[in-house]
Formats: C-alpha cells, structure tokens, sequence
C-alpha cells in the first residue's frame, strides 16, 4: 500500500499498518519526513521550523519500541505571558499553583479558575473518546457507551457559544480572558467565533503537562521515521506525486516523479485539497465552503545576547485581541498591534544557538493565502514586531539579529502543501465545524484514507498522530473482516 506524505500523520498511519503486515511505502516530496515538522540552520544556529509545543507525549511513546531512543521532559513553566499593561505571567505548570498565582496576578476569584480548568478536564473526558480518538463518520462511534455519553452530553460541552462568550462569563480580569481566548489559536481559530468547546485546549497543556523533547522537536519525526524503517517501511523520498489513480471508484495507486505506483490502497497525508486536485475530482461541498484556519507570518532570528526574562515559549499580547482577529479573518490582513509568540529552544537544548547567543522562532497569526503582497505585509510585521518586543523588554532588539529567515503563508503553501498556506487547513469558526472536516475515509472512492492536519480530527502533532491513528484502524479491521 501507498502512503502520500511523511507528516506525522502519515508516519504514525505506516507504523501501524506495517506492524499489522503491511508493505507500506511512503512517498515524500522533501527529502526528510516530519511534514510540517522540520528544521532550518544557519550561522551556529538551530531551528525548529514548524510546531513548537509538545503535548501528549504518550501517542509518541506509543508507536516507539524500546529500542528506539526519545527522550522528553515536563516543563515547570508553560509560558511566559506579557500584557499590554504591563502584566507580567510566568505561568505555572502545575494546576493548583497556576490557579494560586493567576487569582493572585489576576485579582481573580480561584474558585472561577478552578473551576474553568475541572471543566476543561470533564470537555476532555466526554469529547476524546468520540471526538478525537474516533471516526465521526462512522455509526459504530456512536453504539458504544462512551459514544451515547458523548450524544448525551452534547449540550454541556459548549458548542452552542462562543469561547469568548464562555471565557468572559466565567472570568472579569480582561488579561485572563485573553490567556484563555489564546487556546483557540492552537487550531488556527477565532476565539469570538470558535465553540466554546475549544476549551478543552487547556486541560491538554495544563492538566496533562507540556513538554520539551531531547534534541527538539525534529526528534520526534526522526524517532517516528527510524521506527517506521526498523518496520521495513520503505521510503521515497524526493518523490513528487502528480496524481492518486484510480478505476470504476477504487484505488489503483499513485504516480510520483512520473512514475506509476500500483497499490490497491492509499492513505493521503496531503492536504485535503490538494488530494482531491490529485484525484481529479471537485472538492466536496462541505470542504469547499469552510474557512481556511489562520496561518503564520514567522521570523527565525539569530539573537546576540541572552535574555534572563524570556523562557522557552513566550507571548506578548495585542492589545486588542478581538481586532486582531478581525484583522485576520475578515479582511485577510494584519493587524496594527499583533500578539508576538517566541519560542527559544536554546533555553532547554544550548546548542541550538553559540555560546552567548539565542534563537529566537518568532511568530504572529497571519492570514491565509488570498494573493496579499507578502513581501510588504513582511517588512511591517517585522517593523511592528520590533518595536514592540524591543519596547516591552527595554531593549533594542533589531541590532541584536546576526541570522534571519522566515516563512510566510506563501512559503508554507509551497513547502508543504498546505492550501493558502492555512496551517490547521479549516478553521473552527463555526459551531459544527468539526463535522464538516473530511473524514478519514473516502465515501466515492474506495480504499482511499486521509489522516493529517487539514482531515479529522485536525492539526497539531497529537491530533495528527491520531488522525493516522483512526484511518489505520479502519484499514486494519476491514482487512480482518476480509481474511
């Protein structure tokens, strides 16, 4: 069988099935795996190109054997949160002193904070089960107990108001109401539009932990790609697939580098727009009229200089948080005063910048891909960043940068294939949204699969693992009904 994309999503999609007795191969258009998760380097420095945040550790582990070497560790410290005020968060890892600090931080009630992050837990409960680790587009979800609990609770996990609606109600100190409003940027969302089911988000970072891997967060995809290949997975690498064939509505292969590739089964990877480019066939409807999530405008910079301050991640809030996703949404542009993430991995791994030195992945939620003029939209984001780091850490930062690269949508499109470079593909500006993504299987053609990102259950790396996860399941248990 074929596998188009090395993502995580097609990574965890190949160990699996291959563990099942598969001949698996995996055709990738770049000449290593991870998808959107890479690397650039440059002048002594090291990079993490793509998803900076660690969560779910487990789903990792679960696909590696022992003799695979991945190494992680829990972070003490989540984030460090900066707000137009003047407010300064080291936000805690650990629940009860998160929730201790911020109502002293805050003047919040801790009782409202404890009780927002037991309700994110009790989302988790009731949505992973049916949402997360299973097909919505299969009756089967549905028949189980965690299934009919899901159906049953239904109206108390948010989907019928906003997360800002949620979040307001809930808290009265404007800057925690953005810390948690922040959540619905990890699927490219906005939080004035998003369910406020999205606030199952922080339960995954807060309640479960977060973490940093040895070596980065390439290591994930190399320990994902050596374990895939320990499996006898065969990779194709510099293979660009110009096609997904097929006859009479069933799957005959693929064709990468004009080559053609027989296969009578498919998982695709890619996104989901591209894939039905492939196909040759019109986009489904549903697919058609979603918004494209956000995308990222994103500077990686080589900094002269240490900064005491500054931790692993790090946020420096807009001022006017709702006009930024106005901004980005509804007029496809940026915003006068956009939230700055940063995230230095030199602070856990010193190699990845000189002695001395620090490298900085900076990153502002940008639109997706509608034919801006990004070459200008870049030279005033990065005016706009500048000013503003370089004002809320009372330092020049601009003379400090010795490295610079950076993405843009128009480079993510092209480097990934995301479509208009969006990086969660669909957004969840819409209070059924996660129906309306593809699902894992192909109802028009037979042994087609999807898995990653821009297909259910969405972006990130735990949700891709499990996107791979779900579409191997199907293959795996129609294969046992057939032998």
């Amino acid at each position: 069988m074929c596998i188009a994309g090395a993502g995580i999503g097609g990574l965890t999609a190949a160990i699996r099935l291959a563990r099942e007795g598969f001949e698996v191969h995996v055709f990738e258009q770049k000449d290593v795996a991870g998808g959107k998760l890479a690397e650039i380097s440059g002048s002594g420095f090291r990079f993490d190109a793509g998803p900076s945040l660690f969560t779910m550790p487990h789903y990792i582990k679960n696909l590696l054997s022992e003799d695979i070497s991945f190494q992680f560790k829990k972070l003490n410290t989540l984030c460090h949160y900066f707000f137009a005020d003047g407010t300064f968060f080291p936000c805690p890892a650990e629940p009860e002193i998160f929730t201790v600090q911020a109502a002293k931080i805050f003047n919040e009630d801790k009782n409202a904070i404890n009780n927002h992050l037991k309700y994110s837990k009790y989302l988790y409960e009731i949505t992973a089960p049916v949402f997360l680790e299973k097909s919505l587009h299969k009756r089967s979800t549905y028949t189980t107990a965690t299934g009919l609990r899901g159906i049953v609770n239904l109206p108390f996990i948010g989907i019928h108001r906003s997360m800002h609606k949620a979040n307001s109600k809930r808290f009265k100190n404007p800057n925690l109401i953005q810390l948690f409003n922040r959540y619905a940027t990890y699927n490219g969302s906005n939080p004035w539009k998003a369910p406020s089911t999205l606030n199952v988000i922080p339960h995954l970072e807060m309640g479960m932990g977060a973490y940093f891997p040895k070596g980065g967060m390439i290591s994930i995809a190399r320990a994902l790609q050596k374990q895939a290949e320990l499996l006898g997975v065969k990779f194709h690498f510099k293979h660009s697939i110009s096609s997904i064939t097929q006859k009479h509505n069933q799957i005959t292969g693929l064709v990468a580098n004009g080559i053609t590739h027989e296969s009578d089964m498919v998982v695709s990877n890619l996104d989901v727009r591209l894939t039905y480019q492939l196909l040759n066939q019109s986009l489904p409807a549903k697919i058609k009229k979603s918004e494209p999530s956000s995308s990222a405008l994103i500077f990686y910079w080589g900094i002269k200089g240490t900064f005491p301050s500054l931790d692993l991640h790090n946020i420096f809030f807009s001022s006017d948080y709702k006009e930024e996703f106005e901004s980005i949404f509804d007029r496809g542009t940026l915003c006068k005063d956009p939230t700055v993430y940063i995230n230095i991995s030199s602070k856990e791994e010193p190699t990845d910048a000189p002695e001395g030195c620090e490298n900085w992945f900076v990153m502002i939620n940008a639109p997706a891909n509608k034919g801006q003029n990004w070459e200008a939209y870049r030279q005033k984001a990065k005016e706009l960043i500048l000013r503003k780091i370089s004002k809320m850490l009372q330092c020049e930062i601009g003379p400090l940068i010795v490295f610079e690269e950076f993405l843009d949508p128009v480079r993510i499109e092209k480097q990934t294939g995301s479509t208009f470079g969006s990086l969660y593909g669909s957004s969840s500006n819409n209070l059924m949204s996660a129906f309306f993504r593809q699902a894992n299987f192909s109802a028009a053609t037979r042994e087609l699969y999807f898995c990653g990102g821009s297909v259910h259950p969405g972006g990130g790396i735990p949700l891709c693992v499990l996107g791979g996860n779900i579409a191997s399941d199907i293959i795996i248990q129609k294969h046992h009904a057939k032998r």
